[in-house]
Parts: C-alpha cells; structure tokens; sequence
C-alpha cells in the first residue's frame, strides 16, 4: 500500500496543507498514521475522502458544520454496509437495509434543502437580470426618443 505526505495530498486534492490539518483537528477527516518521527502519512482512501469532501463543500456549497455532518453520515453509512455484509439472515438484512435507506434519506434531505436554497438564489438573480434588461430597454428608448428631438 502506497503512503503519501502531506505536500502529496494537498496537490492531489486541491487544498493546502493548512487546510488538510484544519479538517483533521475539526474532525471532518479522521487523522492519518504517522511515522515515529511525526509525519502524517495518507493512503489512498485518505485521499478519496478528502476529494469527497472538497466536492461537497465546493459543488454542493456545504459549510464546515454541514461538511462535518456529510463526513458522520458517510462513516455511518460505511459501518452499515459493513454490518450488512457481516449478516446472513434475511430478517437482519432487511433491518439494516432499512437503517441505511433512512441514512440516506437524511442525506438526500440535506441535498433537497441545499438545491431549494440554490434554486432561490438563481431565482432572484433572474429577477434583477430581468429588471437590468428592463431598465435597458427603456434607457435605450429614451435614448432613441432624444435623438429624434
């Protein structure tokens, strides 16, 4: 298994080195192994996640408060599946396929209310487009009018 520093991560994420150690004293990502002498050393998986969690700060607009209930929820969701796959019997795997669907649902939730929010601001964006275009129209009119004069 491939280890990285710290310098790695951040050129593969995106992000710096403050903000790396930033999300691991906050708790949004689990700190990493170090070696005897201290450094931080990232797998793989460290990376991932951490992409995850660029995307859905980035893309998706979450705050450091959201972000960090995104990450809950996803090791949540991790240690479902993992029980799941540890069960055999059709009783419990119905019980905890209906655990993970409910997780999911809250994230689906967040997502409904972080897209309305969206929708909201593009909706008042179009509005004042449509109020500048507007407020051209007539400045451009009464442009025309003056120069006939």
């Amino acid at each position: 298994m491939s280890l990285f520093k710290i310098d790695d991560v951040a050129k593969a994420c995106g992000l710096t080195k403050r903000t790396i150690r930033y999300y691991e004293e906050i708790g949004v990502m689990p700190s990493p192994q170090r070696t005897d002498g201290g450094t931080r050393l990232y797998s793989q998986d460290d990376i991932d996640y951490l992409k995850k969690v660029v995307r859905a700060k980035e893309v998706l607009g979450f705050s450091l408060q959201e972000l960090h209930a995104y990450v809950a929820t996803t090791d949540v969701l991790n240690e479902q599946r993992f029980d799941y796959q540890q069960t055999t019997e059709v009783k419990e795997r119905i019980e905890k396929l209906t655990r993970m669907e409910a997780t999911l649902d809250g994230q689906l939730q967040l997502l409904k209310q972080k897209l309305q929010s969206i929708h909201a601001v593009q909706q008042e964006l179009e509005e004042l487009r449509g109020r500048v275009r507007t407020g051209i129209q007539t400045l451009q009119a009464n442009a025309r009018e003056s120069n006939e004069d």
